[in-house]
């Protein structure tokens, strides 16, 4: 089981950790941009999650800094997000980045939508 790293209502795993900052190296993304954590309408439960990169703080940003990454936050993602664990997943079942959501009430099967 991987550590993981409480970053205020979100918790990170060191291995997403690790991955996120592999996945900046790879693509030369510069050092000071930092990981959108987000949600947006959409998908087959109500809601998908968004991860991409950003250089810059947005007015109502929640900005969390752990082991050399930068997390950005949306006040309404936030509230969707808190408790969520992000972990990042190479196994039988698939790569990727994994959302451990205890607020959604319902997930599609590929895990990328959920509704509360």
């Amino acid at each position: 089981m991987n550590e993981q790293i409480n970053i205020s209502e979100i918790d990170i795993t060191e291995k997403a950790i690790k991955q996120v900052l592999r996945i900046k190296e790879e693509n030369n993304i510069p050092a000071e941009y930092g990981l959108r954590v987000g949600v947006k309408g959409g998908g087959c439960s109500g809601l998908t999650y968004q991860l991409g990169f950003d250089g810059e703080q947005k007015e109502g940003d929640t900005v969390i800094e752990k082991n050399g990454l930068k997390l950005f936050i949306d006040g309404k993602s936030l509230f969707y997000l808190s408790g969520t664990v992000l972990d990042f997943s190479d196994g039988l079942n698939g790569k990727g980045f994994v959302f451990n959501n205890p607020n959604a009430k319902r997930t599609c099967g590929c895990g990328e939508s959920f509704g509360v």
